[in-house]
């Protein structure tokens, strides 16, 4: 069995405590590495070397230019190593090779974007109302991030955070997800081979409710970056709110996929299936509440049943299967709890519902990809975050009955709208409350694209060139050039 270390200033080390915790394989059940269990000093040895590295010349002394040179050397190294670390991801959390692959040869996009933009940052010199002086802005790193990620997508939600973090001059530390850890030590190694001084990038492991106040309440974090759930969001959030911490959340979702009755069928009914069972449904994005126009509902359901009933379920790291194993047994129970959930409400089963455990299948964490018709926005399985393959279908009449349902949520991450109309499109893109919304697509992604959600699917965004200056702070300078003692300033000629 592999065995991981920490990776602190540097090294790969041993946790503090000497232990560790079992990584299990989602899809056979076994146990196939070992993470350290990380402790309060281990918090606070990952946190030394990360402001320590902050104040040194060794990183300080990288211009901006100097900075994007070791992002694209580090977009290299992650190409080479793309297979790899999409492999270990799917052994960590049974996500399926097909989209690891995928993901792993896409992330260095976001270092090269980032990197290109790190030396774009301009300050600007302000046409001040007062005389003699010369008033200017600039842009400075934050400091110290804590970057916190989720197990779905370790490393693609890791490079969120790192590309403009790095980009902007900051040093990291970083606590993945117990439940999906090794990818981002195996991601370490590449650092120090880009030319990364020591301590810019740390990244230890372990429970968060053992290390997760030491990391979140060290008053030498600048800012925290966490993408998760919204109940632990929120009590991350409050711990940041103590000393002021910026923080940048992407938390959950419960996302409308759109149907009109006017919309290709066809393209509507891939988009749906994508939209909820590509990823096995655990996804922020999910599309987990299809809303259908009522003229299409019966018939439009009957197609999306016989489509995912023949759906391949098993071996994750086989390119023929299209739906994984749940990545974790507590998530895995959490699914079948909604499902008996939406039964207790009278929701319709249509589809699946049961564990999976034909073939070699058997030994894992699969849930059938499952279907319920005849929900109602007000039940729970319309209200609650699964994070698993569980679509709620609502039907709705009209277009603002339409924005009506979508809108009534707590959530605000994504939606989707399926429609030939142009009208229809541009005012549902308009009214719908939602940080990204795609017509006649679903779970499009950019480094480019901006990403984040309402209410309580998160503050702040990821990606896009507005995201580096969330990981900076401006600070405005005042050269005086007269002669005589300036005036009161609060006087205007």
């Amino acid at each position: 069995m592999q065995r991981y270390l920490n990776y602190i200033d540097g090294a790969f080390v041993a946790p503090d405590s000497n232990a560790w915790l079992p990584s299990a394989n989602p899809y056979t059940g076994e146990n196939w590495c070992e993470i350290p269990r990380s402790n309060e000093r281990d918090a606070r040895a990952a946190v030394d070397a990360a402001s320590r590295a902050f104040r040194s010349s060794a990183w300080s002394s990288f211009n901006a230019s100097q900075r994007g040179v070791l992002l694209r050397r580090l977009a290299d190294l992650i190409t080479e190593h793309a297979e790899s670390l999409a492999c270990t991801e799917v052994r960590d959390n049974g996500k399926l090779i097909t989209e690891m692959r995928g993901q792993l040869r896409y992330i260095p996009e976001w270092f090269h974007y980032y990197a290109g933009l790190a030396d774009k940052i301009e300050g600007s010199v302000l046409p001040i109302d007062k005389q003699d002086y010369l008033t200017f802005t600039r842009y400075e790193p934050l400091g110290v991030v804590l970057a916190i990620t989720a197990w779905n997508s370790p490393l693609l939600l890791l490079t969120w955070k790192l590309a403009p973090g790095l980009a902007a001059g900051n040093t990291f530390v970083i606590k993945p997800s117990e439940y999906a850890t090794a990818s981002t030590l195996e991601f370490a190694a590449l650092f120090g081979r880009a030319g990364f001084p020591p301590g810019v990038v740390n990244v230890i492991s372990g429970y968060g409710s053992e290390i997760g106040d030491a990391l979140t309440g060290d008053s030498r974090v600048a800012k925290i970056a966490f993408t998760g759930s919204d109940s632990t969001g929120r009590r991350v959030n409050e711990q940041a709110a103590r000393d002021f911490k910026h923080v940048t959340m992407e938390l959950g979702g419960k996302s409308p996929n759109i149907v009109f009755a006017d919309a290709n069928a066809d393209q509507a009914i891939a988009g749906a299936i994508s939209g909820i069972f590509a990823a096995g449904g655990q996804t922020c994005m999910a599309g987990s509440r299809l809303l259908l126009q009522e003229p299409i509902y019966d018939e439009f359901i009957r197609r999306l049943v016989a489509a995912c009933g023949v759906a391949k379920l098993g071996d994750p790291m086989d390119d023929t299967t299209q739906v994984g194993p749940i990545a974790n047994r507590p998530q895995y129970d959490r699914v079948l709890s909604c499902i008996e959930m939406a039964h207790a409400d009278g929701a319709t089963l249509v589809l699946g519902g049961r564990p999976y455990t034909e073939g070699n299948a058997k030994r894992g964490l699969f849930i059938e990809p499952t279907i319920f018709r005849d929900v109602s926005n007000e039940m729970r399985i319309a209200r609650q975050e699964v994070f698993g393959p569980v679509l709620a279908v609502i039907p709705f009449t009209s277009e603002e009955d339409a924005v009506a349902i979508a809108n009534d949520s707590p959530y605000g991450l994504a939606a989707g709208v399926w429609t030939k109309d142009m009208g229809t499109a541009l005012r549902m893109s308009q009214r719908l409350e939602a940080g990204t919304v795609w017509v006649n697509s679903y779970r499009a992604v950019s480094y480019l694209a901006p990403f984040g959600g309402y209410k309580q699917s998160g503050i702040g965004r990821e990606s896009g060139y507005e995201m580096i200056k969330a990981y900076l702070q401006t600070k405005t300078t005042w050269i005086y050039s007269g002669e005589a003692c300036p005036d009161n300033p609060f006087v205007m000629r």
